[in-house]
């Protein structure tokens, strides 16, 4: 744990890297995070902070589809959690914002800082030459990767979608018969039931 004390944009950085953290951590939807107790972070959220972690988390499976593509040799959930939430804040920060005074090579900088106070010894490193590779590409790498994963989404949304259609028919059919055969017995024994 860092003992340093962050300000400004650092400080906002820190603190969405502890909310994704602390989301990923307690297995809760970010803003259950956000609508209480905060692990790490002291004092009011800055707003920059805000805005980094719910737009990480709401891009997630995006920036995932980009770190998987560029860290080829690695399993994203075997990464350390602070390696993996920090690198999905930046590479929100560096392809989802549009804030045009944040160049790459200051959101790479800043990650690799934090990567040395909450990382292990290798993810400052391992943090700046991700990073680089998504710096020099001109779009955001993995969204072949993407476009695959939201394809297959849909079709498994499709197939239980026809489940339940075909299992509401059976039973509207089996419902169906069994009126039928209450009819005839109905008949057969001469009464009605109202």
């Amino acid at each position: 744990m860092s003992l340093k004390v962050y300000r400004g944009r650092t400080l906002a950085r820190s603190q969405a890297l502890q909310l994704l953290f602390q989301a990923e951590a307690t297995d809760s939807p970010l803003e259950r995070v956000l609508e209480g107790d905060f692990l790490i972070s002291k004092g009011p959220l800055d707003p920059y902070a805000l805005e980094l972690c719910r737009g990480a988390y709401e891009h997630i499976d995006r920036i995932d589809c980009a770190l998987r593509s560029v860290a080829k040799n690695w399993d994203l959930m075997r990464m350390p959690g602070a390696d993996r939430n920090l690198l999905r804040i930046a590479v929100y920060e560096m392809r989802f914002l549009t804030d045009e005074e944040v160049s790459d090579a200051i959101v790479i900088n800043e990650a690799v800082e934090l990567a040395k106070a909450y990382g292990t010894d290798q993810s400052a490193s391992f943090v700046n030459g991700v990073l680089g590779k998504i710096a020099r590409s001109e779009e955001l790498p993995g969204e072949d990767l993407y476009q695959e994963l939201l394809a297959e989404d849909r079709a498994r949304e499709e197939a239980r979608a026809a489940e339940a259609a075909a299992k509401v028919a059976v039973a509207q059919a089996e419902a169906g018969v069994l009126d039928e055969d209450a009819e005839v017995a109905e008949a057969e024994t001469g009464t009605v039931e109202e």
